[in-house]
């Protein structure tokens, strides 16, 4: 018996007199301008906005101190610009990247972070307001623990990825996770910076959660963070001072002491009212707001643009969530989710203390704004971090729509 083979299709040949590299620059050139998925387009466009946002901010709130010191009125903001046209190329180069490419850096990001944050400790160290967290090199300073939070994502991605299969048993949850994280922790801890660190515990927390691991293994390390975090704060008298001024119901009686950031802050908020003073009409940035620029953004933001304002950064925050969050849902790859889970922790989360702070929810803890607040160092880490997201989001599977069923032939009746 003979069976007879389908003919096969010879593969396609160039037209005559058609140069085969062109045809190859032609698909290079179809797979460069190919649509993007929408979560790409959202996380790029909350960021990009959130950025310029932030921008003429600290333009606002730097301004008048700058003219009274005898500087030009943009002298922050061309800074901060500086690192936003640097951190934008880059973030859209890294979103060009595979998902291999985060998979192979994982553990020479984390190595070399951790090598920058150490510097911290050398004669480039800087100390401001008690912490020890930057570094001057020809006179820039720069905060090396904004990369550690990339660079830790990254590591918790790539370890418990290899490891996703035995998740269940808690000695791989713990090992290497809790010793190395809590290595990379300590190299801030040990600059007295405790804001950075409970960034960096609810990296750890996200990356764990969205990994698949059970919640009675889960609890474990968050009780371990709360306990951390207490002992911390309970060993340092600086920090003790700043809890209890929080507390105290009348916060006004100690105004000159640890209460006058907090109460200039929320004054700030409330001088705004619904639709604010004007852009560049604010009162507190004269001197009268500590940080207003950095941690306090957020304050200056609500006085000249109102509650309006305030919505509208808020609203910016959460179409960047959504678009992460997709991300998270849509993937098959549990390297992309974990990774881009303990991105959205790190950037929301951060946002959320923040504004926290500003609204005296939380005690004053020194954690910027991302996106928004005075720092070239943490723009820049942010933007990187949303590069990796837009990767991620180019790797998403395709869902192709089901073909339309076919309408079933309704057979006619027989007449008698």
């Amino acid at each position: 018996m003979t069976t007879t083979l389908p003919p096969t299709r010879p593969p396609a040949q160039p037209a005559d007199g058609e140069d085969p590299r062109g045809l190859a620059a032609r698909v290079s050139l179809g797979r460069v301008f190919a649509p993007v998925p929408s979560e790409f387009l959202l996380i790029a466009s909350t960021a990009l906005l959130l950025t310029g946002f932030g921008l003429v901010m600290v333009l606002s709130a730097t301004s008048a101190i700058a003219t009274a010191a005898g500087q030009p009125a943009w002298d922050a903001m061309v800074k901060q610009g500086v690192f936003a046209l640097l951190g934008i190329p880059i973030m859209f180069i890294a979103s060009r990247f595979p998902v291999k490419f985060f998979k192979r850096i994982a553990w020479p990001a984390l190595i070399g972070a951790v090598i920058f944050q150490l510097l911290v400790f050398t004669p480039l160290g800087v100390t401001a307001n008690g912490n020890r967290n930057w570094i001057m090199i020809a006179g820039l300073q720069a905060q090396p623990a904004e990369f550690l939070k990339l660079a830790l994502a990254l590591w918790l991605g790539f370890v418990l990825f290899r490891k996703r299969s035995l998740l269940t048993k808690w000695q791989h949850v713990f090992i290497p996770v809790v010793p190395v994280a809590g290595l990379v922790i300590a190299t801030v801890l040990a600059g007295s910076d405790l804001g950075t660190a409970m960034v960096l515990f609810l990296i750890v927390l996200g990356a764990l959660f969205f990994s698949g691991v059970r919640l009675r293994l889960f609890a474990l390390p968050a009780l371990l963070v709360l306990g951390a975090v207490a002992a911390l704060a309970v060993t340092s008298p600086d920090r003790m001072r700043r809890i209890m001024s929080f507390l105290n119901p009348d916060c006004l009686a100690d105004y000159y002491g640890d209460c006058y950031q907090p109460l200039h802050g929320i004054w700030g908020l409330a001088g705004g009212g619904i639709f604010g003073l004007g852009l560049g009409n604010s009162k507190e940035k004269y001197d009268w707001l500590p940080a207003a620029a950095n941690d306090y953004i957020f304050a200056i933001v609500g006085e000249e643009l109102g509650l309006i304002g305030c919505v509208v950064v808020l609203a910016l925050f959460a179409l960047f969530a959504v678009g992460a969050f997709h991300v998270i849902r849509k993937t098959d790859d549990p390297f992309v989710r974990i990774v881009s889970g303990a991105i959205t922790v790190w950037i929301v989360g951060q946002a959320l203390i923040n504004i926290g702070v500003v609204l005296r929810v939380f005690p004053v803890l020194g954690v910027p704004l991302p996106f928004m607040s005075q720092g070239g160092t943490s723009l820049l880490s942010v933007l990187i971090a949303c590069g990796v997201l837009l990767a991620f989001a180019r790797s998403l599977p395709v869902r192709r729509p089901l073909p339309p069923a076919r309408p079933t032939p309704v057979r006619a009746r027989p007449t008698r």
